[in-house]
């Protein structure tokens, strides 16, 4: 596999432009999460009302899989009621530790099935779920 398509185009893009990325004053749930690996780290914001995600933001440095994965999560995320917020993040977490080749079976997925590439680097695959536990851990601060 190559660099190329492991830092797909829309990867890329939402990196160099990532959604939802700044301060959420008012936010009600934060957690940052690092990967001292790589010197990843992520924080993100979010404000529930009830058990819906009302809105999301993120902050964050690193790598552009990390950037891009906290973006695409926040656009999905954002909307969404706490318990499909928590099943995205697990089929994401399952479909980047599935085999290089498996196929994608998992439609609902979106844009976050270009982050496939990952499949092949082990080490990589902490850098596209970042986001994702940090969200997990923000949630289990209510």
């Amino acid at each position: 596999m190559t660099p190329d398509e492991l830092y797909q185009q829309l990867i890329v893009e939402h990196d160099r432009a990532p959604h939802n990325c700044g301060p959420l004053p008012d936010a009600t749930h934060t957690a940052t999460i690092d990967n001292p690996l790589c010197g990843d780290v992520v924080t993100v914001r979010l404000v529930l009302a009830g058990d819906t995600i009302e809105r999301i933001a993120f902050e964050g440095r690193g790598c552009a899989l990390s950037r891009a994965a906290a973006s695409m999560m926040t656009d999905r995320i954002a909307g969404s009621t706490i318990a499909d917020a928590t099943a995205l993040a697990d089929r994401f977490e399952r479909f980047v530790a599935e085999p290089q080749d498996a196929p994608i079976l998992d439609d609902d997925l979106g844009d976050l099935a270009a982050f496939r590439g990952v499949r092949a680097f082990r080490s990589r695959r902490t850098c596209a779920t970042l986001a994702f536990h940090a969200l997990a851990a923000a949630l289990q601060r209510r």
